[in-house]
């Protein structure tokens, strides 16, 4: 059937769909969600069927395209298209028998990884992948061969250099940016670097969201081949050079669920670090309250599932589980961190202490691990380093290598609406509770609103004297601010004893 394309002006965000009218739809013996194959001269696609009950919506003879199908056939108002019905893919068996809690092929996984890469499943077969994968679990065959496919699917970085450093951390922490003093002492030190970040998902800033208060963060493949020639490393939003495509529609299913499911999570990871060629990476697990591994003992098996499917990838990696029971850092928020992050790297009286000795560790693990210190002096070096401006002059040539300038941390000032919050007794500062500072702060409009947040005064086992301020919280709005200041008082994370 032949029909006049309708431009819906309405954009799904990832899903490909198209609506026609019910009398065209039943004449095709067509229903909801059913997929058809839409045509315009060589170009083709896949999408996912609306019906519009009336012809103020679609008329009969159009159909409407939501601009993910429009972009994909390259077609506008007006145009000529052609319809017909769609196989169901391949892959959808495939999920079946995950559910069924049958163990999957390398072949298997891959055409599910095509399919989701391809925007060929709906939204519930997606779901129904990742429900499988959370109920059902995955044995490391598996999970090696969902990380490979992740990553096949995408772009790929190739350096031709050894060896290529990274760092991760599975997160949970606010304030957590280790990351940010890390890259640049590594590159001082000769390291090549090339971290890709992500944004915030539930958190108040992503890497990528602190980063980008300095620079631009999504570049093409292309400039940051250059960088690496040029400078070394760079510190990058991932989504922005298509690493693991798959991973973010996976993801984007797993937030409102709020699931997480082990062999999907190692996958994740691991397919990032095989797209940039990393040869040797430091993993991070923080385990406290509010963090996303709850004990030691969860951490630990993580771990040697991490080093199995190191092994399997052929990525050197190195474990370290912290005490994480509290944010690292005083500021909470994008640029918040960011001024964190400048005092560190300038040595300022305001730098955060547990901010620079859990970075100048970190950077001293993977300084021996890739050979540029010897054992034991990972650590010395990496002081070194910070404290000669050396890791200050690499980040400044990070920065301006994609685009951006080093700004005064002074000159980087948070939302003007605040709140301080003050101690209602003398005593000691017993708990500071990640997700519940995280809570607040984004209730307070971080990251979508860079200059939100909160700052510590305060950390776990400070002293306090009655009406101190143990967190000032910043919001651009006074209405948002209210929602933080209730979150605040309703989630009690915040305990002096």
């Amino acid at each position: 059937m032949k029909l006049i394309v309708k431009d819906m002006d309405i954009a799904t965000g990832d899903v490909q769909v198209v609506i026609v009218n019910e009398k065209d739809a039943h004449e095709l013996d067509l229903h909801h969600m059913d997929r058809i194959v839409v045509r315009k001269n060589s170009k083709k696609t896949v999408a996912i069927l609306d019906i519009a009950e009336s012809k103020k919506a679609v008329s009969p003879g159009h159909i409407g395209l939501f601009e993910e199908v429009l972009d994909a056939l390259n077609a506008k108002h007006g145009d000529e298209v052609s319809i017909d019905i769609a196989d169901k893919p391949e892959s959808v068996t495939y999920i079946k028998k995950k559910l069924d809690g049958k163990r999957l092929t390398p072949k298997e996984l891959r055409v599910i990884v095509e399919d989701i890469v391809h925007n060929n499943l709906t939204d519930i077969e997606l779901t129904s992948f990742v429900i499988a994968g959370y109920t059902r679990g995955m044995n490391m065959n598996e999970v090696a061969a969902l990380t490979q496919a992740m990553a096949e699917t995408g772009d790929r970085l190739k350096f031709n250099k050894y060896p290529i450093v990274d760092v991760h951390s599975i997160g949970g922490v606010p304030g957590n940016r280790t990351t940010m003093i890390i890259v640049p002492i590594l590159v001082a030190a000769g390291c090549i670097v090339p971290k890709t970040s992500s944004r915030a998902i539930t958190s108040p800033a992503g890497t990528a969201d602190t980063m980008e208060v300095l620079c631009p963060v999504s570049l093409s493949a292309s400039k940051l081949k250059k960088i690496i020639d040029d400078v070394g490393g760079f510190i990058i939003w991932g989504g922005a050079v298509n690493l693991a495509p798959a991973d973010d529609k996976i993801i984007h299913v797993e937030h409102p669920l709020s699931i997480d499911a082990e062999g999907q999570m190692l996958a994740s990871i691991m397919a990032k670090k095989a797209s940039v060629g990393a040869t040797h990476l430091l993993m991070e697990i923080p385990v406290g309250r509010g963090t996303k591994v709850g004990t030691t003992r969860e951490a630990k098996h993580l771990g040697r599932h991490f080093a199995q499917l190191g092994h399997i990838l052929g990525i050197k990696i190195k474990t370290i589980i912290t005490d994480s029971s509290e944010p690292i850092g005083n500021g909470i928020g994008s640029v918040l961190e960011a001024r964190d992050v400048l005092w560190t790297l300038k040595c300022h009286e305001c730098a955060p202490q547990d901010l620079v000795k859990k970075s100048l560790w970190m950077a001293g693990i993977l300084l021996e691990f890739s050979g540029k210190a010897r054992k034991g002096k990972g650590y010395e070096m990496a002081h070194r380093l910070l404290a000669t401006g050396a890791a200050y002059g690499a980040m400044t040539r990070i920065v301006e290598a994609q685009g951006g300038k080093m700004p005064e941390p002074e000159k980087l000032a948070p939302a003007q609406k605040t709140f301080v919050y003050r101690a209602q007794k003398t005593g000691k500062v017993r708990t500071l509770e990640n997700s519940s500072i995280a809570k607040i702060a984004r209730m307070a409009g971080a990251p979508i609103d860079p200059d939100a947040g909160i700052y510590l005064h305060k950390h776990c086992g400070d002293p306090v004297k009655k009406g101190e301020p143990i967190m000032t919280i910043y919001s651009r709005s006074q209405h948002k601010l209210s929602y933080a200041i209730r979150a605040l008082k309703k989630l009690d994370g915040v305990i002096v004893a």
